[in-house]
């Protein structure tokens, strides 16, 4: 860290000739420095927050159609330039440029839908006011909530801060984002982007720095806080909005589990789980750390993914299919897991404790990991899976909840798939894929349990950043006035037998199961 003079920048508010700290943004891959940007304070966060209040009002107010116009500049932008925006992601990840081209279109067609979708999600809607109030017009409608704060992470800056701010773009709102301080420099593409279509408004700002510059938002007055990252930080988030009363969303990883049922095409459920567990360096939320195997194809399956894992390796060379881990810090924590698993009776089918290295870890499967195990419980976020062999789906739905993890889950079989993904207690389930609800931008993207709550993408992501907003308006005089002291005993009684016609009859009624006597007086004493 060091004290410099910092020029300032179209997404930066920094001002001319300030002396101010930075850190440098460094390539995992090399330890070369690719990058300098200012730890912004407390002081320089409430600025963004205010440029971001005063363009606000503006944004709102183009309405639907004059925001989707903007956001579809914006988006021929980033297609554009979308092997620029690739590059700056490879050199600060150490993602193979071919991963960092599928986030980022994947980021671009989301783009497309929120600006399409957003009036007919949000717009004013007339609704049924009933039959007592009969006499009003009812209807509800999605306003914008003002500013929101987006707290990124580093292993997809794109593709997962613009979860959060195309929708809430979309939705009406200006945007404050505080990237990770492993990839700033995504971030400020991002803005100045968005700048080139509206150099006149901060509909997108970007802070930099580390955790208390993440505080600072939170307690800045925003009026959303959308966070992407460890469950432990999202606990702190949750702490610091709190002081402030200021709603947050919630996405904290997950531990996510992928059942493969007897009937299944193994080789292709091999083939995913092998994507799922090794890309991106397994570094990703949604990415398959668990695999639960039916054991009358488990020897096979476990052949063929290892197969596949040893097709696989990280390095900087044009044949790497995964790059190196982008943050250091979690080497130690796929090195502790794959230590413990091995201690704890596993075995490394392919790679084991000599697969993780200063930089780069090498795809590792292991077997026969007892479920109680680091490898199991928590999240590795590194190219390691356990595959565990189980008598049935049952068993093995049972151990995928007994996780206290939710994100996503995955599920190859014969069958139709779709009560065994409903029993499954995670946000969101693929079905002979693997992850392909995060690419689906209608479908909402979020989890439970450890694993947060709220939701991003699809119309649920859009009201998110929204409140709804109820109006009534009287239509005509009503027969039977129930909103006043004038009221009748005569029409109190209208009103009464109006119900029982509508729902005292004994009729509708559901009927119960009948059960025994003694079955009854039987849990009464219990």
């Amino acid at each position: 860290m060091t004290t410099t003079s910092t020029p300032p920048s179209a997404a930066d508010s920094t001002g001319p000739g300030a002396q101010r700290r930075t850190f440098a943004s460094i390539s995992p891959a090399t330890g070369d420095v690719v990058g300098a940007h200012p730890i912004h304070d407390e002081t320089d966060v409430r600025a963004a927050v205010a440029r971001a209040r005063a363009s606000a009002g503006w944004w709102a107010g183009l309405g639907f159609a004059g925001r989707r116009e903007v956001l579809t500049q914006w988006r021929g932008v980033l297609t554009r330039r979308l092997a620029q925006l690739c590059d700056v992601v490879h050199q600060e990840t150490g993602k193979p440029h071919a991963d960092a081209q599928l986030e980022c279109t994947l980021t671009i067609d989301h783009l497309a839908w929120a600006g399409s979708h957003a009036a007919k999600v949000l717009g004013r809607k007339r609704v049924s006011p009933g039959l007592l109030l009969a006499n009003q017009a009812a209807s509800v409608e999605y306003l914008p909530l003002g500013v929101v704060g987006v707290i990124g992470p580093w292993n997809y800056p794109v593709f997962t801060p613009m979860g959060s701010i195309a929708y809430a773009l979309a939705a009406g709102n200006t945007v404050v984002f505080k990237p990770s301080e492993l990839t700033p420099g995504v971030g400020l593409w991002l803005a100045d982007s968005l700048r080139e279509v509206v150099p006149d408004h901060d509909l997108l700002q970007v802070v930099t720095g580390f955790g208390e510059t993440g505080a600072a938002l939170c307690r800045s007055g925003v009026d959303k806080v959308a966070f992407t990252g460890s469950t432990a930080t999202g606990k702190r988030v949750m702490a610091a909005c709190a002081e402030t009363l200021t709603p947050v969303i919630v996405e904290a990883g997950g531990k996510d589990a992928l059942l493969v049922d007897e009937d299944a095409d193994l080789e292709a459920a091999a083939g995913a789980a092998a994507w799922g567990a090794f890309a991106n360096a397994g570094q990703t939320c949604a990415g398959v750390e668990r695999i639960y195997v039916h054991e009358r194809v488990h020897d096979r399956f476990v052949a063929l993914l290892a197969e596949r894992a040893r097709s696989v390796h990280a390095g900087v060379d044009v044949d790497a299919k995964i790059g190196p881990m982008t943050m250091p810090g979690q080497l130690e924590i796929v090195r502790r897991h794959v230590a413990d698993a091995l201690s704890s009776g596993g075995r490394a089918v392919v790679g084991g404790a000599e697969a993780v290295g200063d930089r780069f870890v090498q795809p590792t499967v292991l077997v026969d990991v007892p479920e109680d195990s680091a490898a199991v419980t928590e999240e590795t976020f590194g190219p390691t899976v356990t595959v565990r062999k189980v008598r049935d789906m049952d068993e093995a739905v049972e151990l995928t909840n007994a996780g206290r993890y939710g994100l996503g889950s995955a599920i190859f079989t014969g069958k139709d798939g779709q009560d065994l993904a409903r029993r499954l207690r995670t946000g969101m389930t693929s079905i002979n894929s693997v992850i392909s609800f995060a690419g689906v931008p209608s479908l909402p993207f979020g989890g439970v349990g450890d694993s947060g709550f709220g939701r991003i993408h699809g119309p649920d992501g859009l009201r998110e950043f929204t409140y709804a907003k109820s109006v009534t308006r009287t239509r005509f005089k009503a027969p039977i006035n129930l909103t006043t002291f004038d009221r009748t005993p005569e029409q109190e009684t209208m009103v009464a037998t109006l119900l029982l016609a509508l729902h005292g009859r004994a009729s509708q009624l559901p009927k119960l199961p009948r059960r025994p006597l003694a079955t009854i007086r039987g849990r009464r004493r219990s």
